[in-house]
């Protein structure tokens, strides 16, 4: 197993140093321009992308930049990339592209790509060639020698690149973090994946799993609930591998116990779980701990067998099935959620319908569903796939109208029930004008006098469908 690196106090204040440079230049050009340079941020893909830009948002508020609402408006542009899926990374490149008349109108703007696209094997050389507007790129593995790499652009270097890094990965403790505020905060507890699905580059772009220590854990937990945030998401790959490399003799279970004892009023998710490290003990343990939410996103991928071999799955669908039932039985009111790939390569119209038939008899109630994707460099990329797409297209439709057709009476059931939600935001209704999230995280859109945003209450459905719940709060 590849050796994670470890980030060391002195490596984290070096980087405060530049930090500290660039802080002072900007203050510079602040007294000559009259207001301060201002960043802005993108972000595409997964919420572990949205934690790593909230990091890169903390350091370039370390460096004196204020925050751009718009390209247009910045000093320095960067674009968090995504490497799962081709429409992800079609879009990121478009953007970027877009970006080539702003950069010959403001040559002096720094735009700079990051993220799993960039670390892929080929893609330095085609940003090289292709994108000339591109300043600075890093990849996964140096997203803590940002500012450093930042200053060696502002300084002098032509371009940056630094996509390199030990396979093993990296864990970095003490860096910036800057949050949009609000109910909802990301916790990573764990990088990287040794899995290695024959579909997915994660592993090869993350690297290795590596596991945070739990006492800075906990203590991030411990922040974000001093600064009031209420439904705080656990992040991970494979949540379920959680300590495996660590000397503690501590596993994701006995991480929920420890974290369910941090006082306060607040809910714990975590994403994403892995079928194949799942345990009786993490459902025990998910309904003995009161802050934890039933909720659970459990990804099954293919109800085939067959299927769930080429992927590297390592579970067939009977064992799924098990999970769940044991998971329900532990806790009846869960919520329950899943990812689905349709049209792997030789995915056969036998395999598809064993892949319909789980979610039938399974009763999701939320489902995110995907066409394969071809990934170069990943084993999928080189099977044999003689299925037109207009089938998978097909089959794809057919899955929706299964789980649409199961999830109607899921969402009926709420009707007339008193749920605890947590109000988030506000909707564009007039008549419900507030959304709220359950504890299984279903989308309500709610009303009353008593409801304030980023506060608990209860509420009464009075009326649902497919997607939403509508509930009305006690009038004062």
């Amino acid at each position: 197993m590849a050796k994670k690196t470890i980030v060391t106090e002195e490596q984290i204040a070096h980087q405060y140093e530049y930090m500290q440079f660039i802080a002072r230049m900007n203050a510079e050009r602040a007294q000559v321009r009259g207001e301060k340079p201002r960043a802005f941020t993108q972000t595409f893909g997964c919420q572990q992308n949205e934690a790593d830009t909230e990091r890169i948002a903390g350091m370039l508020r370390e460096m004196g930049y204020d925050k751009a609402e718009k390209a247009e408006e910045a000093d320095v542009i960067v674009i968090n990339t995504c490497a799962v899926r081709e429409h992800a990374e079609s879009r990121a490149l478009g953007n970027v592209g877009a970006l080539s008349h702003l950069k010959k109108a403001r040559p002096e703007v720094t735009i700079c790509l990051c993220g799993c696209m960039v670390q892929q094997a080929h893609m330095p050389e085609k940003i090289k060639k292709s994108y000339p507007q591109v300043d600075l790129v890093f990849g996964t593995h140096a997203l803590w020698r940002f500012p450093e790499l930042l200053y060696r652009r502002l300084t002098g270097d032509k371009r940056v690149f630094d996509t390199t890094g030990d396979e093993g990965g990296y864990i970095a403790e003490g860096l910036p973090v800057l949050r949009d505020g609000g109910t909802k905060a990301w916790l990573s507890i764990m990088y990287g994946c040794n899995n290695f699905c024959t579909y997915c580059i994660v592993p090869y772009v993350r690297g290795r799993e590596r596991s945070r220590s739990p006492e800075e854990i906990e203590a991030e937990l411990r922040q974000l609930v001093a600064e009031g945030y209420k439904d705080i998401t656990l992040l991970g790959q494979n949540v379920n591998s959680y300590g495996k490399d660590l000397e503690q003799d501590i596993d994701f279970s006995d991480l929920l116990r420890r974290l369910n004892a941090v006082p306060g009023d607040f809910l714990l998710r975590f994403m994403t779980s892995h079928p194949k490290d799942a345990s009786h003990k993490l459902f025990d343990t998910m309904a003995d701990c009161e802050k934890v939410a039933k909720q659970l996103h459990l990804p099954f991928q293919s109800g085939s067998d067959g299927i769930l071999k080429r992927m590297n799955r390592g579970y067939t669908a009977a064992h799924y099935r098990e999970l769940i039932a044991y998971a329900r039985e532990k806790m009846p009111e869960i919520t329950l959620s899943s990812d689905i790939i349709v049209g792997f390569p030789g995915e056969t119209e036998e395999d598809f319908e064993q892949t319909r038939a789980l979610v039938e008899a399974t009763g999701f109630d939320m489902l995110y569903t995907f066409l394969y994707s071809r990934r170069s460099g990943t084993p999928a990329a080189e099977m044999e796939d003689n299925t037109p797409h207009a089938v998978k297209q097909a089959r794809f439709e057919r899955l929706l109208a299964t789980q649409d057709k199961a999830v109607q009476p899921r969402q009926d059931a709420y009707l007339g029930r008193r749920l605890r939600v947590l109000v988030d935001g506000t909707s564009k209704g007039t008549e419900y004008p507030l959304t709220a999230r359950t504890e299984g995280g279903l989308l309500v859109c709610c009303a009353g006098e008593n409801l304030r945003v980023g506060e608990f209450a209860e509420v009464t459905i009075d009326k649902t469908s497919l997607r939403c719940l509508f509930g009305r709060g006690d009038e004062t």
